[in-house]
């Protein structure tokens, strides 16, 4: 297969920290062939920075001829609509979380890559990190028994973020917030590992109104918080089990683990975020012990990835395992999760998803 052309819309400080930096490991297979963004300065800044070909300042140019695939890392409040005129473009697509707001929009993204035969990858990626990749075999050897319990975290620290350089007004819309912005990774792992929520409580709390910006090119500029910033959230999954991910925009800094696996004969404990972190297990006979991970990026969550996968999807012709259908149901979660705080009662879950690890 030719090299697949792939514009990068969206430079900000996620796309030039996490993804640009590690795109060169798909030489060969993909090459970075636009970079787009609002600021056609910045676009054409970053493009030189990372070797890309062309820049622009508006996204539809990336719907051009000699892109092959759309890596969507926009603010999420215009996630939804860049994702579909892709898809429907017939670019096949990476978009960073949430893929759509609700599921309806998720559908209509469904739709149109089925009609014009658009592979989609859905981040957050989790399932093919290679922590969580670890984690889903050691469960398959039944070296825990059966799992009944899971705990888990998926949080960042209150703001204003130190040395994040990009307008960080969009992760505290009230379409967005916490629970979408970090709590999907917990949410991805645990039904990506054990299967789908059937039943969802949650209750939740704003702890701020708004923050100033610190420092950087929107210093000074002061943000509101429009969107809850502080959940607790318990799920019934299909398999039995029950699990409670905690997440929030209010927390210096959590012990962890970020997952814990709590299995009828022993634990499996895991950073979502850190790929290179070992896994920690328990078993009765040894103890705690460590399990290494094999890994490419020194630290940090290895975002590209996801990309990878998409690529060898494209090549490959099989079904992505971070696919549209997992991300559609964490947004049926995130949704019942919100109406079961809102309301104070249990919110059932339909879903179709199933997990293809």
């Amino acid at each position: 297969m030719d090299e697949l052309g792939i514009a990068v819309v969206g430079a900000g400080d996620v796309a030039r920290r996490d993804y640009l930096p590690e795109l060169h490991r798909l030489a060969g297979r993909a090459r970075l062939e636009m970079v787009c963004s609002r600021s056609a300065d910045r676009a054409a800044r970053v493009a030189a920075d990372f070797g890309a070909a062309r820049s622009s300042d508006d996204w539809r140019d990336a719907l051009g001829d000699g892109i092959d695939v759309v890596v969507n890392l926009t603010p999420a409040p215009v996630h939804g609509e860049i994702n579909l005129a892709a898809v429907r473009g017939g670019k096949h697509l990476y978009s960073e979380k949430p893929v759509a707001r609700d599921r309806d929009e998720g559908r209509r993204i469904a739709d149109a890559a089925g009609a014009s035969g658009a592979v989609v990858v859905a981040a957050p990626s989790v399932m093919v990190f290679p922590q969580v990749r670890r984690a889903a075999e050691l469960l398959a050897s039944g070296l825990i028994g059966t799992v009944h319990s899971v705990r888990a975290l998926g949080t960042s620290p209150p703001p204003p973020w130190a040395g994040y350089d990009s307008d960080p007004a969009p992760f505290f819309s009230a379409d967005v917030g916490s629970l979408s912005d970090m709590g999907v990774y917990p949410l991805h792992a645990i039904t990506g590992l054990l299967g789908p929520a059937v039943t969802v409580a949650a209750m939740s709390d704003r702890t701020m109104d708004g923050f100033t910006v610190a420092e950087g090119p929107y210093a000074g500029r002061r943000v509101a918080v429009e969107s809850d910033d502080n959940w607790q959230v318990v799920l019934r999954l299909a398999g039995g089990a029950l699990a409670t991910v905690q997440s929030g925009s209010c927390i210096g800094q959590p012990l962890g683990p970020d997952l814990e696996l709590n299995g009828e004969l022993g634990t499996i404990a895991l950073s979502l975020i850190e790929g290179s972190h070992p896994i920690r297990v328990f078993t009765p006979d040894r103890g705690w012990f460590e399990e290494p991970v094999a890994h490419i990026r020194p630290a940090g969550p290895d975002h590209v990835l996801g990309v990878e996968h998409l690529v060898d999807c494209i090549a490959s012709g099989r079904t992505p395992i971070v696919s549209l259908d997992h991300a559609l149901h964490v947004v049926d979660i995130r949704a019942a999760a919100a109406v079961s705080s809102r309301t104070r009662s249990f919110v059932d879950v339909d879903s179709d998803f199933s997990p293809t690890v």
